[in-house]
């Protein structure tokens, strides 16, 4: 699909205004995809070391609305106020006037906008809504801060259904990544949302001892009837071009089941991550990104501290 607005940033000049660097997308019928980030050379915030820049900027950011008449539903309300009025602006020009927002989880990166939605229904497991509540002021007091925090109006437990217009939209939670993950499906075309639950090339493990079970959900979403993924963190072309195969899933699962050998297999943990994921990258399930090598050694530090405290 091509690009409906871009801007590029002048390597000469490496903090852009903040969401000058936005790029939206056309991934699926009635489906827009904000990206931002993965631009060479760029920082979005600033120079100093911040949560912005050195992890949802560098590694590139997607949010997403599905549309359907003057209906929005607004996944993820992006890395600032700034991209979240973007994207309000553009549903308003669409001729949107009803908007509920779903939030994926509570990691930064995903409701630093909800300011700008504060007026409309923002919708969370009631486990982000309580991870909100209890990091409310390291949220509002970090670099950027997030300050007010809006939180969530209404939250669900296990499965929610929720109608768009005339788009059927499932709310699935999941614990990849984070125990509060919720997914979307749209079971009319076998469309999920995935959130953080799935990266490409590799996740970013937040909660290392939860992997087990991270597993066990992953296991589990490979069964659900899914033609095409659009995940939060991922390739801009693929993204832009619909979205990722269900090979993702079990790219993420070998990855993920391989972290968890490499806690007993201390040269496995030595291994450079190109030898973790040759098999998948062959498959063309996932595809290279430096600096996701950063990534990978997180991952394998936080293994290596968890089997050390468990002794």
């Amino acid at each position: 699909m091509p690009t409906l607005d871009a801007r590029e940033t002048a390597l000469e000049n490496p903090i852009p205004e903040l969401a000058a660097t936005l790029r939206v997308f056309q991934p699926a019928p009635n489906v827009l995809a904000f990206y931002d980030g993965r631009v060479a050379g760029a920082r979005a915030y600033s120079g100093e070391p911040n949560w912005l820049d050195d992890g949802a900027y560098e590694l590139g950011i997607c949010t997403y609305a599905i549309l359907s008449g003057a209906e929005a539903l607004v996944y993820d309300t992006h890395i600032s106020l700034a991209h979240a009025r973007r994207i309000r602006a553009m549903l308003t020009a669409r001729g949107v006037d009803r908007i509920k927002v779903v939030l994926s989880h509570w990691h930064r990166d995903h409701i630093a906008g909800n300011e700008v939605f504060a007026d409309c229904e923002i919708i969370a497991h009631s486990l982000t809504a309580q991870a909100l509540d209890e990091q409310r002021v390291s949220i509002e007091t970090g670099s950027p801060p997030i300050k007010p925090l809006v939180g969530p109006m209404r939250t669900y437990e296990e499965m929610l259904q929720l109608q768009v217009g005339n788009i059927s939209v499932e709310l699935r939670h999941v614990d990849i990544h984070s125990r509060d993950g919720t997914l979307l499906l749209l079971p009319e075309i076998d469309l999920l949302f995935a959130g953080d639950a799935l990266e490409d090339p590799i996740t970013y493990v937040a909660e290392p001892d939860r992997l087990a079970i991270h597993l066990v959900d992953l296991q589990r979403i490979a069964a659900w009837p899914i033609r095409r993924i659009l995940p939060n963190h991922g390739d801009p072309n693929v993204i832009a071009a619909g979205g990722y195969e269900p090979g993702l899933i079990a790219a993420t699962i070998h990855y993920v089941q391989t972290l968890i050998r490499s806690r007993s297999e201390p040269e496995l943990a030595k291994a450079p991550l190109s030898d973790w994921i040759e098999d998948d990258l062959a498959l063309r399930r996932i595809s290279v990104f430096p600096p996701y090598e950063k990534v990978h050694k997180h991952n394998v530090a936080r293994m290596q501290a968890l089997g050390a405290a468990e002794g």
